[in-house]
């Protein structure tokens, strides 16, 4: 079974791997079902969704429907006005098939403007605040894919987790994140982690994946490697893979086995591999 380790600070528990929504957008319904069932029974109680991802949230909702009340559902708006918010929360609700979200979130802060309109007066965070009071929404938490936006975001809210690209080339070779890692636990945000599976940009002419807008990982003891060093970072509790079925999959099989740290051998061969590799994401020096 995948281990768990805490969210937060009410004793719950996430599995270390979760099932991103995205896995299971454009698949027959017959399809996505086994996957959340399998995922399920194989020890993951940490599911991820968001209305960008196709239609993923009608996919899950359905899969997840049996067994709604023993996992840890998130979801996430990039609608930045109260308006906006509210309308989507409500249709993401309503799609998943459920009355409440353990987790919801601010999609994928990329910028100062968007963090002040979500803060400023009509902004989104008056709609999550307002849920959290009417049982609509447990914790709050953000997505984002600049480092200066959220630590920003840290200092104005305590938000309950952030959900950020921590990857080994992202960090030795774009020097994103570092800040971030050592910040977030002293305010007690929980780390959760994005593209842990992650290698680099696209090759022009390369077959991509549908589901992948970066190259991940394909060969599976560096996609170990990487997962295993994301996952010993300091205070990380969880990793949601790359949205690609098979990619999911051997997630899975990874997550299962009995975590070991990743060792000084090993983080030496994830800083040689960074040096050949363009970072999805840099932070200046």
């Amino acid at each position: 079974m995948i281990a768990k380790r805490p969210y937060g600070k009410k004793g719950e528990k996430l599995s270390i791997i979760g099932l991103g929504g995205i896995v299971l957008a454009r698949l027959p319904q017959k399809e996505a079902d086994a996957i959340a069932r399998e995922a399920f029974e194989r020890g993951v109680n940490y599911f991820d969704v968001a209305p960008t991802y196709w239609d993923a949230e009608e996919r899950m909702g359905t899969a997840i429907k049996p067994f709604r009340d023993k996992i840890f559902l998130a979801c996430k708006t990039a609608k930045r006005n109260a308006k906006g918010a509210q309308e989507e929360l409500e249709a993401s609700l309503r799609k998943l098939q459920t009355n409440h979200f353990d987790l919801y979130q601010l999609h994928a802060l990329s910028n100062m403007q968007e963090l002040e309109q979500c803060f400023g007066p009509g902004g989104a965070m008056e709609v999550f605040l307002k849920a959290r009071e009417q049982g609509k929404v447990r914790y709050i938490g953000f997505s984002a894919h600049s480092e200066e936006v959220a630590l920003e975001a840290i200092k104005r809210f305590p938000f309950d987790s952030v959900l950020f690209p921590f990857n080994f080339v992202t960090l030795f070779k774009g020097n994103f994140g570092w800040e971030l890692l050592r910040e977030a636990p002293k305010r007690g945000v929980t780390l959760l982690a994005l593209k842990a599976m992650a290698r680099t940009h696209w090759q022009e002419g390369a077959k991509r994946l549908e589901k992948c807008w970066y190259e991940p990982i394909s060969d599976p003891k560096m996609a170990e490697l990487a997962l295993r060093f994301t996952l010993s970072l300091p205070n990380m509790t969880a990793a949601i893979p790359p949205g690609d079925e098979n990619i999911f999959k051997m997630a899975l099989q990874l997550g299962e086995r009995r975590f070991r740290r990743i060792t000084p051998r090993e983080e030496q061969q994830l800083r040689a591999e960074a040096e050949k590799l363009t970072p999805i994401f840099s932070r200046a020096a």
